[in-house]
């Protein structure tokens, strides 16, 4: 029967090599930065893209305004997909009055099918050209979720690789240490058997 003894690395035996303490020590050192130093740096990341996406979301809500519009000619139809609920939009030309200004044509996106003369709701930029709606709030989250999750991700795989290459180096210096002491021991062995 085997038994295992806990901790042997950390208490002192003649067993014990110094690449065994190194090997303890990387130990806890990585289960510190799994369990606190990568969820962390994950939510820093999150919140940094959290606040550079809203506030692109706040400088696209101040710089695009909505107007109603008339197609001047028909969106390309649209093939049905399993892919994707969201409707693609086109770019096509649609005729919209200005205020004190009169009609103007401009292309904007509007969803595809669309036929000439039909109603739509476009947003134009302060050049007046049609533009993509500004993010909603769930596209700002999605980005802060997935900036901080990925970050974290590449944390702990940057932890995993570090521990590959620190126990790859301490299993040369158990074998150097090994070697040694075999080179010293075994010709006693030796002796003894002869």
């Amino acid at each position: 029967m085997r038994t295992r003894v806990r901790g042997w690395r950390w208490r002192r035996n003649p067993l014990r090599r110094r690449s065994d303490v190194v090997e303890a020590w990387t130990a806890l050192l990585i289960t510190v930065l799994l369990c606190l130093g990568a969820p962390l740096v994950g939510m820093a990341a999150g919140w940094a893209a959290y606040d550079s996406a809203h506030t692109a979301q706040l400088t696209e809500r101040a710089q695009r305004h909505q107007v109603p519009a008339v197609l001047a000619e028909d969106a390309p139809a649209t093939v049905p997909s399993t892919q994707s609920a969201k409707q693609p939009l086109y770019q096509v030309k649609v005729r919209w009055t200005e205020p004190g200004k009169g009609t103007r044509i401009t292309p904007a996106l509007v969803p595809g099918g669309s036929r000439s003369g039909d109603r739509v709701t476009v947003w134009l930029d302060a050049r007046r050209h049609g533009v993509a709606p500004p993010r909603n709030d769930a596209a700002v989250w999605q980005h802060a979720l997935t900036s901080g999750v990925w970050t974290a991700g590449g944390v702990a795989a940057a932890v995993f690789l570090g521990r590959a290459v620190i126990g790859r180096v301490a299993e040369r210096h158990r074998m150097r240490e090994w070697e040694a002491e075999w080179a010293r021991t075994g010709p006693e062995w030796g002796r003894r058997t002869a």
